[in-house]
């Protein structure tokens, strides 16, 4: 999985920008319980005075504090009275404690004075003490005590002192009260706006991480030989393309806000649990945390291994979707329509099943998380409870405290409803890391040499043999010959002697395992592969189509390929007959693999490709075996005329596909058995005259 995210190179910037909005909001998230706190605890309970030192003091409650000091007058240095000479700030305080029309007539008052803040720490400790033995509080008790208590029994004291001065004690907490609320949505409104910009971002970063993906799992299958195609199925290929990259693109549109903000908050909400000043109950978290763990690990145990099964079902199903559907003509043929039926459920069934026991088991993981959550909460109400009771703990304290409590729990609840994901996308991750992975086994050489143009066209087989990867045996084994510019080289045998090989090998689909095959004179793993596949028009044994048009099918080969050039093309491969019969003639559309044409008009449609490509080299594979006898010729005669100076090998079936090539290569058991003319080989290979004679009489080959 970590491999694959090395694609988000591309997206640092938006990746970057979604870290620091996480941050923020985590930030911000984090510092909500604590306004809920402040609204609780000081807004409603101490009635909106916040610290425990009096902004205002009347002159007789002055006097009480200085003879509870023994006559210490350092009080005094805080605070000034109330005059003509009092400073702006102060001024301020009266009116924002007193209103303009109700300042005292008799400078009475005593207003703090703009002091540093550890001087205001000073005067609240010094104030605290004093109102606490107002309080007949022990010293003892005192020193016991929380600061959180303490301060409520301070600014209750305050608040008795405000009401004797004649303090607007509503319009003092309803104003506190709405800044806190104030302050508290602002906040809220920087979570939500950086949350919308992660969810936005981290689309954007998913979509651009798929697309990488797609196209580099794309161009890699692309440059596969053969031999790696083998070990990929066409099916499992098209699900590792589409439903894995999907899986990983679902996964990481949640990860940033999910997998990576859930433990932000996580771990911030236990710091912030553990520097309050009462964490008295900081070992609830440890519980819940366990409690959770627990579960998760259980449930992983059992699951994981059925994701990697879930996958590979997913494969199975599509394969076995893929040939049913491919082969529809041939399952109705022979009325197997009840056995592929049962093919297909077989493959279904077993999906469903396994679908169905890892969603059994991860159904499980939410009730049980969701039990441990209000288990907790009941737990930090019922130990809170009797804090608050016992005067040991504040009721803003404790709500703050099942917040901080929730948003651990939370994150944890969210990894692990992440984790139904995580497996299926490790999976994932791995089958796509396995397709990227996987080694080439045609390489381009990094100075690849030129062709020699004094040997345009030329094909030489010296010696080469060639097996299949992990086979035991050789499919071919010492061929040589050599196939000249302005001669048809046609090769000939049995089925499976090797003729399909031969001819793979010089567009260098598969590697020769010994000996040298020379292509304009340079040895093929020598030669760049895309100008040595620029200068070869391949008609395969199957003629494959591509969904479009006639006319997007034959410029395929050749882009700049003008419209005259297109329809010679045509006439020469004898297929415009069937075109011009068409209601839109080259415009006509052309189904998926040509399932709308004939196997003949397929095939012509394909020879005048390559013919459109006007190569140096044309190989064509069996290409003629669909088509009639009249049709043959004629493409043939057609085509002589078009490639008087290339080129051309042919591997054939039919004996008179191939009467008049310059050589024939008669193999049998993947060796060369005979290369002559037919006039040469008729009378002296017996091999190629047993072919000759399964197919026409003695007076026709005479």
């Amino acid at each position: 999985m970590l491999k694959l995210l090395k694609n988000l190179k591309e997206s640092f910037l938006y990746v970057l920008i979604i870290i620091i909005l996480l941050c923020i909001q985590a930030k911000t998230d984090l510092e909500l319980p604590d306004y809920t706190s402040k609204i609780v605890d000081i807004g409603i309970s101490q009635g909106g005075i916040e610290k425990p030192a009096p902004e205002v003091i009347s002159v007789k409650t002055m006097e009480n504090l200085i003879m509870l000091e023994n006559g210490d007058k350092e009080i005094l240095n805080y605070y000034e009275i109330n005059s003509e000479n009092i400073s702006k700030n102060s001024s301020k305080k009266i009116k924002q404690y007193f209103g303009k029309d109700n300042i005292p007539s008799e400078n009475t008052v005593y207003v703090k004075k703009e002091i540093s803040k550890e001087e205001q720490e000073n005067l609240e400790e010094t104030i605290k003490k004093i109102f606490l033995k107002l309080a007949n509080m022990q010293t003892e008790s005192i020193e016991q005590m929380p600061d959180t208590i303490s301060n409520q029994i301070v600014c209750s004291a305050i608040k008795n002192e405000y009401q004797q001065m004649g303090v607007d004690l509503n319009k003092l907490q309803n104003n506190y009260i709405f800044t806190s609320g104030m302050q508290m949505l602002g906040v809220a409104l920087i979570s939500m706006i950086a949350a919308v910009s992660i969810m936005f971002l981290s689309a954007k970063v998913a979509a651009k991480f798929g697309k990488s993906l797609r196209d580099k799992l794309f161009k890699k299958v692309l440059g596969f030989s053969n031999n790696e195609f083998s070990k990929f199925q066409t099916a499992s290929l098209i699900t590792r393309s589409t439903n894995d990259i999907q899986q990983i693109q679902m996964l990481l549109t949640m990860l940033f806000r999910v997998v990576v903000y859930a433990p932000i908050m996580g771990i911030g909400g236990f710091i912030k649990v553990l520097t309050r000043s009462d964490n008295s109950m900081a070992w609830i978290i440890g519980v819940a945390i366990f409690a959770i763990l627990f579960i998760i690990g259980t449930l992983f145990i059992i699951a994981m291994p059925k994701f990697k099964k879930l996958q590979d079902l997913i494969d199975k199903l599509n394969l076995i979707a893929r040939e049913i559907l491919t082969g529809l003509p041939v399952i109705r043929a022979f009325n197997k329509e009840k056995h592929e039926e049962e093919r297909f459920e077989k493959a279904n069934s077993k999906l469903m099943k396994t679908n169905i026991f890892v969603n059994k088991a991860m159904s499980i993981m939410m009730p049980a998380l969701m039990f441990v959550m209000n288990s907790i909460m009941l737990l930090i109400i019922w130990y809170g409870g009797k804090g608050v009771d016992q005067g040991i703990l504040q009721v803003g304290d404790m709500m703050a405290f099942i917040q901080y409590t929730m948003h651990i729990i939370m994150s944890f609840l969210v990894i692990s409803m992440m984790s139904i994901m995580l497996p299926r996308a490790s999976v994932s991750a791995h089958r796509i890391n396995e397709v990227l992975e996987t080694k080439e086994t045609i390489t381009q050489i990094q100075d690849p040499k030129k062709f020699d143009k004094n040997k345009k066209g030329l094909v030489e087989f010296k010696n080469v043999s060639f097996s299949y990867p992990d086979a035991s045996t050789e499919v071919l084994t010492d061929i040589t010959f050599t196939a000249k510019p302005g001669e048809t080289t046609a090769i000939i045998g049995s089925t499976g002697s090797g003729k399909s090989t031969i001819v793979n090998l010089i567009p260098r689909f598969y590697d020769i395992t010994q000996g040298e095959l020379l292509v304009d004179g340079v040895n093929v793993k020598q030669a760049n592969i895309e100008e040595l596949r620029d200068i070869i028009g391949l008609v395969p044994q199957k003629g494959v189509l591509f969904s479009g048009t006639i006319e997007s099918n034959i410029k395929y080969s050749n882009s700049n390929l003008s419209d005259e050039e297109m329809i010679e093309a045509a006439k020469i491969a004898q297929a415009t007959e069937f075109i011009e019969a068409k209601e839109k003639k080259y415009e006509s559309e052309i189904a998926q693999g040509g399932s709308n044409v004939s196997g003949g008009q397929r095939q012509r449609l394909a020879i005048a490709r390559a013919i459109a490509k006007n190569p140096e080299i044309y190989i064509f594979d069996d290409s003629f075996s669909a088509l009639d006898f009249k049709t043959d010729l004629a493409l043939r005669t057609a085509l002589a005329d078009k490639i008087k100076n290339k080129t051309v090998i042919i591997v054939a079936q039919r004996i008179s596909t191939i009467l008049n090539a310059d050589q024939i290569i008669v193999l049998e058991e993947g060796k060369i058995v005979g290369c002559g003319t037919h006039k040469e080989l008729i009378k002296n290979n017996e091999t190629y005259r047993q072919i000759a004679l399964s197919q026409l009489s003695q007076e026709e080959l005479e």
